[in-house]
């Protein structure tokens, strides 16, 4: 059996494959796959499979960037396609995205990153390893609908709270919604920090996002 054109960009990023990742997506638009759904349904699983693979010990840390590199040779052929048809539509709203002080994770957050901006979003991303006065500053600068914070280490989940209490500090609660997100986070944490929201997965983060700019 012949596989899909789906598990073709997600066995290609599995595999850290940015050539095969890379043609799946061209095949994909040539036999009219809306390209949103060969992200969500193809590369975005495909680095999602290796992400929880990574998490529980069976991967190595090249494994996990290599997919990475996998999942943004795939995004350059479909990402321009969907901003072209999307260029005459209005933007739904300014999300500002990082990953806290201390922690150089950037994959899930590129992904939530990707799937927001092909959804209509305009997404401001400022990299990995951001201060929480940064944040701060950030956010003063661009003036987002939503801010996100990614933390995929234990250790750094207190720089979300951290974040957090510095806008309010600077009298920035109210102003932007604070969402969180990564491997060790959780709902009854997002309530602890008084966070307005938590995602524990791409797809999920989108909706959260929808909701919150709604």
């Amino acid at each position: 059996m012949t596989p899909s054109i789906f598990e073709e960009l997600e066995t290609a990023v599995i595999e850290g494959d940015s050539e095969k990742s890379e043609e799946a997506a061209k095949k994909a638009l040539e036999s009219n796959t809306p390209p949103l759904e060969a992200i969500t349904n193809g590369l975005a699983k495909g680095v999602k499979t290796v992400g929880d693979r990574f998490s529980k010990g069976e991967v190595f840390l090249v494994e996990l960037i290599m997919a990475g590199d996998a999942m943004k040779a795939g995004m350059s052929v479909l990402l321009p396609v969907i901003k072209a048809s999307k260029a005459e539509v209005e933007t739904l709203g300014k999300v500002l995205l990082g990953t806290v002080q201390g922690d150089i994770h950037s994959i899930g957050k590129d992904i939530v990153a990707t799937l927001l901006e092909a959804e209509g979003f305009e997404v401001i991303n400022i990299g990995e390893d951001v201060a929480s006065e940064t944040f701060v500053d950030k956010v003063k600068e661009h003036n987002p609908d939503i801010l996100g914070l990614s933390s995929l280490l234990t250790a750094t989940m207190p720089m979300q709270q951290d974040v957090i209490e510095k806008l309010k500090a600077a009298g920035l609660d109210g102003k932007v919604k604070v969402i969180i997100g990564g491997a060790p986070t959780t709902q009854e944490w997002a309530d602890e920090i008084e966070a307005d929201g938590y995602a524990g997965d791409a797809v999920s983060a989108v909706d959260l996002v929808k909701r919150l700019t709604k």
